[in-house]
C-alpha cells in the first residue's frame, strides 16, 4: 500500500472524493489563514522602527497588545458554542467574520495622538472572531468529511493557518527593507489581515451548512440535499442511505440518553466518557502549548536573540525560514502522514524528537550564553543549535502543530461536538494567553532553562498519548462512542476497524436485493444499523 492509499472503513465510490469537498473546506479554512497571520504578524510588527518611534512600547505593553488577543479568542470560542447550536456552521462564520473585520479595521486608526487604545480594543475584537473561528471551521470540516480523508482535510485548516503564518512572518521583513520607517511601514502589515477575513466571507456565500447539523436539528430534507450534493451521489445511492443511517442512529440514540436542547450537552458531562474526553481535547492543548510553539511563535525575535542572531533584519530572514519549514512541513503531514500513520504515532514520534532538540538548544546556551558573549559571526556550536531548532520544527509540525485540532474535531457525537470544539478551543487560547502574556518573563527569570522545561513537556506528554489517547483515523464520527470505550487505548482502534467491517458486510447482506424506493432505503438504514 501506497502513502497515498486510502484507508476506508467501507467500500467507498470514487465520486466522494470529488472537488466539492475538497473546495469547501479550502474556503472554510480561509478562516484559519487570518488565525495564522494574526499569530505571526504581531511580534515581528511590534519590532519594527516605525511602530517604536511612534508608540514606544515597554515589555509589558507589547505583552499586552499580544495577549489581548488570546483573551479575545478565548472568549470567542465559547461564544461560538450558543452561536453554532441557533444559527448553525455557516451562518456562525459569517457572524464572526464581520467582527474580525471590525476589529482588524479599529487597528488602523490608532496613531501617536489616539495611543494604542483602538489597537487594543481591535486586539480583543479580531481575537473574538479567531477564537469562534477556531472552534467552527474544523468541526464544520469534519462534518462533510469522508472518513478515509477526514485528517487531511482538517488538516487543510491547519495548512491555512501555516500559509498565514508564513505571510506574517515574511511581511515585516519586506516592508523593513523596502518602506521608510513611517506610518505606513507599520500600518501594512495590520491592514493585510483584512485580506484572508474577506476571502472568507465572500466564500461563506457559497459553501453549504452542514448535513449533520441540519438533520440533528430537524430540516432533513435539506440536509440529505446538501449530503448528496457534497458526496455528489444520488439520494437512493446505498452509501447515502448507510450515512445517513449513521447520523439517524447517532441522534436518536442521544436523543433517548440525554435530550435534545441547548442546555442537554451540558447535562451530558455527568456521563463520565464524555467528560473523559472533554478533559482528552483540553489536555492536547496544554501539552502543544507546552512545547514552546507560541513562545516561538509570538517572541521569535527573542527567541533568536538567545542563540546569538543579532540585528532586525537578520532577526527576521531566520524567522521567516521557521515559517517556510513549517508551511513545507505542513503540506507533508496533510498530504501523506495524518491519514496514513494516524494521529497517535505521528504525536508520540514528533514529541520525541522535539525533546531531544530542546535538550540540545538548552545545554548550548547554557555553555555558550551567546547573548552574554556577543561574537561577529556565530560559532559553530551556535550553528548547531540553530539547526536543532529546524530540526525541532520538522518534529514539532507534523505532529503537534495540526493533530490536536483533528482529533478535537472528531472525537465528539453530533450533540457534544460544538460544545466539546468550543471547550478544546477555548483552551488552546487560554494555554495561548499564558504563553503570550509571561514568555518574556519566563526567558528573564529562567533563560536556558526555558528550553529544558518546554523539552520535559514534550517527554510526558509521549506517555500521555500512549497510555490514554485512542487512534482516530478512518473511524466514522458516528462510531466514535464505541471506539472510546475499547481498552486498552493502544488496540481500540484495530478493534473498532474489524467490529465496523463486520457490521459493514451485515448491513449490505441486509440492503442487498431489498427493493427500497429511495425515501425507504434511507429511513430503514437505521433500522438496519440497530439490528446488526
Amino acid at each position: 500500500m501506497g502513502l497515498l492509499t486510502l484507508n476506508e472503513d467501507r467500500p467507498t465510490p470514487k465520486a466522494v472524493y470529488n472537488w466539492r469537498v475538497y473546495a469547501s473546506a479550502s474556503v472554510a479554512s480561509f478562516a484559519s489563514c487570518m488565525i495564522g497571520y494574526d499569530s505571526a504578524f504581531i511580534g515581528t510588527t511590534l519590532a519594527l522602527p516605525s511602530f517604536v518611534n511612534e508608540f514606544h512600547p515597554t515589555k509589558s505593553v507589547s505583552a499586552n497588545i499580544v495577549s489581548l488577543y488570546q483573551a479575545g479568542a478565548f472568549f470567542g470560542s465559547l461564544f461560538a458554542y450558543g452561536s453554532t447550536y441557533y444559527l448553525g456552521r455557516r451562518k456562525s462564520l459569517f457572524v464572526f467574520v464581520t467582527i474580525f473585520i471590525l476589529g482588524a479595521g479599529l487597528m488602523l486608526g490608532a496613531n501617536s495622538e489616539r495611543g494604542l487604545g483602538l489597537i487594543y480594543g481591535g486586539r480583543v475584537l479580531a481575537g473574538i472572531g479567531v477564537g469562534a473561528s477556531s472552534m467552527i471551521v474544523p468541526i464544520y470540516i469534519s462534518e462533510l468529511s469522508p472518513p478515509a480523508v477526514r485528517g487531511r482535510l482538517v488538516g487543510l485548516y491547519e495548512l491555512g493557518w501555516q500559509i498565514g503564518g508564513l505571510v506574517g512572518f515574511w511581511i515585516n521583513y519586506g516592508v523593513n527593507l523596502h518602506v521608510p520607517p513611517t506610518r505606513t511601514q507599520w500600518l501594512i502589515p495590520f491592514a493585510v489581515q483584512l485580506i484572508p477575513a474577506g476571502l472568507l466571507f465572500l466564500g461563506a456565500f457559497w459553501i453549504k451548512e452542514s448535513p449533520r447539523w441540519l438533520i440533528s436539528k430537524g430540516q432533513r430534507e435539506q440536509g440529505i440535499a446538501n449530503l448528496c450534493w457534497i458526496r455528489n451521489l444520488p439520494a437512493d445511492d446505498i452509501y447515502i442511505a448507510e450515512e445517513i443511517g449513521f447520523i439517524d442512529e447517532e441522534v436518536e440514540q442521544y436523543r433517548r440518553e440525554v435530550g435534545a436542547g441547548f442546555w442537554k450537552p451540558f447535562a451530558s458531562l455527568k456521563i463520565r466518557s464524555i467528560q473523559w474526553r472533554f478533559f482528552l481535547g483540553s489536555a492536547l492543548f496544554f501539552w502543544q502549548n507546552g512545547s514552546g510553539i507560541n513562545a516561538i511563535n509570538y517572541y521569535s525575535p527573542t527567541v533568536f536573540r538567545s542563540l546569538g542572531i543579532k540585528g532586525t533584519n537578520t532577526g527576521f530572514l531566520t524567522t521567516g525560514l521557521f515559517g517556510v519549514v513549517k508551511t513545507v512541513l505542513t503540506i507533508i503531514w496533510l498530504l501523506f502522514l495524518i491519514d496514513k500513520l494516524g494521529r497517535r504515532n505521528l504525536l508520540m514520534g514528533g514529541a520525541l524528537g522535539g525533546s531531544l532538540c530542546m535538550w540540545f538548544i538548552g545545554a548550548y546556551i547554557k555553555i555558550a550564553d551567546p547573548e552574554a558573549n556577543p561574537t561577529d559571526e556565530i560559532p559553530p556550536a551556535g550553528i548547531a543549535a540553530i539547526f536543532f531548532f529546524y530540526l525541532w520544527t520538522a518534529f514539532y509540525t507534523p505532529s503537534w502543530n495540526g493533530t490536536p485540532w483533528v482529533l478535537n474535531s472528531e472525537m465528539f457525537d453530533q450533540n457534544t461536538r460544538s460544545l466539546g470544539q468550543a471547550s478544546a478551543a477555548a483552551s488552546n487560547w487560554f494555554w495561548n494567553f499564558l504563553i503570550s502574556r509571561f514568555t518574556p518573563q519566563l526567558f528573564g527569570a529562567l533563560g536556558y532553562a526555558v528550553y529544558f522545561f518546554f523539552a520535559s513537556l514534550m517527554a510526558l506528554s509521549i506517555i500521555f498519548v500512549f497510555f490514554l489517547v485512542p487512534e482516530t483515523k478512518s473511524v466514522p464520527l458516528e462510531a466514535m462512542d464505541r471506539l472510546f470505550e475499547q481498552r486498552p487505548v493502544w488496540k481500540a482502534h484495530g478493534k473498532i476497524m474489524d467490529q465496523l467491517r463486520v457490521q459493514d458486510e451485515e448491513w449490505r447482506r441486509n440492503a442487498d436485493g431489498s427493493d427500497l424506493f429511495r425515501g425507504e432505503k434511507i429511513d430503514a438504514a437505521v433500522d438496519m444499523r440497530e439490528t446488526v
